[in-house]
């Protein structure tokens, strides 16, 4: 069984989508592919609360815990490393990784990015934009490197950019597509990487 291992820092609507097609599709059975567990950052996370409804295992790691941002990530990837994970997925986790992590992870650690990369990189992507008078916009599925958001990209999807849309509302239609590209993205990664 190819285990995949999805952190979380908030409500997990990607994690939800991924654990949601998982199971429609019968990944498990067709594939031998299962979400095993849903670790996070933060005990409030909402998206605990779903994983633990679907009977996928979660654990949380507090990062204001930790000395330093290396503990916390040594600490995270050997929590990681007991799922045995064939993909690490980023779903919506806030924080950003150190090189070692993003090293010992290397070629199995996938975010999800909300913008078309390598166009805006980093934070208020949706916002940014707008005001750069984009006509586009949109997500992007890519593995994770050192360097933030400038990974081999594996799927994106692209959104019309509506005259009189607001940072909020263009997020809106930018999650919807998260949501279809990102099990897709997983489900391919694993499949070319048996």
């Amino acid at each position: 069984m190819k285990n995949i291992v999805i952190l979380i820092s908030g409500g997990g609507s990607n994690m939800a989508a991924i654990v949601r097609t998982a199971q429609q599709q019968d990944w498990a059975g067709r594939h031998g592919i299962r979400v095993a567990a849903v670790l996070s950052n933060k005990a409030d996370a909402k998206g605990l609360a779903l994983a633990r409804e679907q009977g996928i295992a979660t654990q949380v790691l507090d990062h204001k815990a930790y000395p330093s941002r290396e503990a916390f990530d040594t600490a995270l990837a050997q929590a990681i490393d007991a799922y045995e994970p064939s993909l690490v997925v980023l779903a919506g986790f806030m924080r950003i990784l150190t090189p070692g992590f993003v090293d010992h992870f290397a070629g199995r650690l996938v975010n999800i990015h909300p913008s078309l990369l390598p166009a805006f990189t980093g934070l208020h992507t949706h916002q940014r934009a707008i005001d750069a008078g984009c006509r586009f916009a949109g997500c992007t599925v890519h593995e994770v490197t050192a360097e933030l958001d400038v990974g081999p990209i594996l799927d994106q999807a692209v959104v019309p950019v509506l005259p009189g849309d607001t940072a909020d509302a263009l997020a809106a239609r930018v999650l919807t597509q998260e949501h279809l590209i990102y099990p897709r993205a997983v489900l391919a990664h694993l499949l070319a990487n048996r």
